[in-house]
């Protein structure tokens, strides 16, 4: 999927590590990850275990600096 490629190319673009889980294998799996956030695309993105948003958010926070910060005050370890 092109999203999950663009949320992929900005993680490697700040050197964090990240698991990515193919939910679109299993329907249960998708629906219930899209009613558990109330967030109805696919990817999702999550940082140390809370939901920060898609590929549109993830892309527009790492444009503002948002997500650098997000990753320094979780201390995420990043290359950037």
């Amino acid at each position: 999927c092109g999203f999950s490629a663009a949320v992929v190319q900005v993680l490697s673009h700040f050197g964090v590590k990240f698991k990515g889980v193919n939910v679109l294998a299993d329907d249960n799996l998708r629906n219930g990850i899209k009613e558990f956030t109330n967030w109805p695309t696919i990817p999702q993105h999550y940082v140390k275990g809370e939901f920060i948003g898609g590929c549109d958010i993830v892309r527009e926070m790492a444009q503002s600096g948002e997500l650098e910060q997000l990753f320094k005050d979780k201390q995420v370890a990043t290359a950037a």
